[in-house]
């Protein structure tokens, strides 16, 4: 188990790397509109579109990376309050509900994709940019961040189960 664990958070750190590649493209992009515009008075035409996607995926694709970082909001005040057992009962019930939420969420971000797909949907801008492109990628950071959640909880209820098992086999 702990080796497919591992494999999924190494899946999401490359899905983080993809993430910062995205962000480093939407910079330059931007900055080609900006010094287009100052210089020559023309724009590209897409770059308030593409930023725009880019973001999206930037959030998805590196929210699973975040979650295995422990970069998501968490409240840590209250469950440090609670005994150690009490605590882990709370975390462990909080990742399963939260895993089942993602999958939903996943769920209809497929649907609205395969949506846009079937009906040929594009942007309504001059690219006219089919949109099940940017939204397909949206769908593979979601996934990977559900699969994450579920990793982290099946952390928490081995935790809940066997607290000493990371003691014994790290």
């Amino acid at each position: 188990m702990s080796r497919i664990l591992h494999f999924i958070d190494t899946l999401n750190d490359w899905l983080a790397r993809g993430s910062a590649i995205i962000l480093g493209l939407m910079t330059i992009l931007i900055l080609v509109e900006i010094g287009l515009w100052n210089t020559l008075k023309v724009t590209t035409l897409m770059a308030d579109e593409y930023s725009a996607y880019g973001l999206a995926a930037i959030i998805f694709l590196g929210a699973g990376y975040t979650l295995k970082e422990k970069g998501h909001i968490r409240i840590t005040l209250v469950l440090n309050l609670l005994p150690n057992r009490f605590a882990s009962l709370i975390t462990a019930l909080a990742t399963s509900g939260t895993t089942f939420f993602i999958g939903y969420l996943v769920w209809q971000l497929y649907r609205m994709t395969a949506s846009t797909h079937h009906y040929g949907s594009t942007s309504g801008t001059l690219t006219a940019t089919p949109l099940w492109i940017p939204q397909t990628i949206v769908v593979i950071g979601a996934v990977f961040f559900a699969v994450q959640m579920m990793a982290e909880s099946l952390r928490a209820w081995q935790q809940l189960i066997f607290p000493n098992l990371d003691k014994i086999d790290p």
